[in-house]
């Protein structure tokens, strides 16, 4: 009984972690309400903005020319046209880009094109690179925001990168959304309100040369901006965020396109697990408490999957203490973990999400729900995403 005890406890007070770090990061961001943006703190520097791009012929144009009217005459657009068999790179160069094309199809990847473009930027190297994903849009005065920012921190700066459901994309997809919300925008202005860096998000994220340069870019993670972002932290230079400058883009519109990006970040997530539990101790050690913050954050799962965790955990601990007698602070444990993160849940959505996610659509977090067991089973099952596959953004037929 001693044994059964002991392994309940354990288990409920490792879901306490992640169940803490979340809802001390939505605490602090719903209270940090908005407010206009403060003057920029400096000088402009130079930017580079780096684009890495595959399959993007049906929106790369319109990008690159909204990304222009943002850049002055000294700053540089390069997109870097990884792995193409479409139109990606004319239509890039006849909008205004400079282009550099890349074709190495046994080493795919967001991070081996990002390299491939930081090392053709060493020949005139920037103040500040901008990475910025192909189907993205900048909201005005974003560029000079990030850049003024990471040249006065010397940090680099993650912005404000949030996700929508698509015109006529359906009412499904308004959990999702509410989800990215909470991931992109909540949880990390909860962190910087602590005075703690963010993790970079793939988009919207400016770099000082020097920062960027020596960076591990070079490899075909899914989630290759967290693992960035853990790696800087892990050096000194620890992400900075950025909540004015915002960045927009739709989620796909078939549920073919959803579940490959949705999977895609999961996986990625997941597989970052074990890396930041390798690496808790030694943040520990360092006294680097920025480290340490992005640490426990990854140590948080999908939202989906840690509200499974913790509700199979109450459901089961509260069924082992009915039958077996176990002692009540087991259950309590499990219980508060719950109430927690349903907490938590709730004041994210009352502070931020009500617009997005209307309370009459609160139903559709159920098939959500379904949805993502479904993706977890096939994940379990050993199914797993294959390189750099660019999502299907595909509109409805006219």
């Amino acid at each position: 009984m001693i044994a059964v005890f002991i392994l309940f406890l354990l288990a409920n007070l490792a879901l306490l972690v992640p169940a803490s770090v979340f809802a001390i990061e939505v605490l602090a961001g719903a209270t940090r309400r908005g407010h206009a943006p403060a003057a920029l703190p400096g000088r402009r520097p130079g930017v580079a903005v780096l684009v890495p791009a595959h399959q993007e012929e049906a929106g790369i144009g319109e990008t690159v020319t909204a990304l222009r009217a943002q850049l002055g005459p000294a700053d540089r657009l390069l997109v870097v046209a990884d792995n193409c068999s479409d139109e990606t790179a004319a239509l890039a160069r006849s909008a205004g880009a400079e282009v550099v094309e890349r074709r190495d199809p046994d080493r795919r990847g967001k991070g081996y094109a990002l390299d491939f473009g930081v090392r053709h930027l060493e020949a005139s190297p920037p103040e500040i690179v901008l990475i910025v994903d192909a189907d993205c849009t900048l909201a005005a005065g974003a560029i000079d925001r990030l850049a003024v920012e990471a040249v006065a921190s010397r940090r680099p700066v993650q912005g404000c990168y949030l996700m929508a459901v698509p015109p006529g994309g359906g009412i499904g997809m308004q959990v999702a959304e509410f989800a990215f919300l909470v991931k992109n925008r909540v949880r990390p202005a909860g962190l910087h309100r602590l005075g703690l860096p963010c993790h970079l998000t793939g988009t919207g994220m400016a770099f000082p040369w020097a920062v960027l340069r020596d960076a591990d870019l070079a490899h075909g993670s899914l989630v290759e901006d967290m693992k960035l972002g853990l790696d800087l932290a892990m050096k000194g230079a620890a992400p900075r965020y950025c909540e004015s400058a915002r960045i927009h883009s739709y989620f796909p519109y078939s549920q073919t396109g959803a579940a490959t990006q949705r999977r895609r970040w999961e996986e990625g997530h997941l597989g970052l697990l074990a890396l930041a539990f390798s690496r808790l101790p030694g943040a520990l050690a360092a006294r680097q408490p920025g480290s340490v913050a992005l640490t426990l954050d990854i140590l948080v799962p999908p939202l989906t999957l840690l509200l499974l965790f913790v509700g199979a955990a109450w459901l089961v601990t509260g069924a082992a203490t009915l039958m077996l007698g176990l002692p009540a602070l087991v259950w309590g444990i499990a219980s508060a973990n719950l109430v927690l993160l349903l907490l938590s849940l709730a004041l994210a959505w009352h502070v931020f999400g009500r617009a997005v996610l209307p309370a009459r659509s609160l139903v559709l977090v159920v098939p959500y729900v379904l949805q993502k067991l479904r993706l977890y089973g096939g994940m379990a099952l050993g199914s797993r995403s294959r390189g750099w596959v660019r999502t299907d953004r595909q509109g409805p037929k006219e």
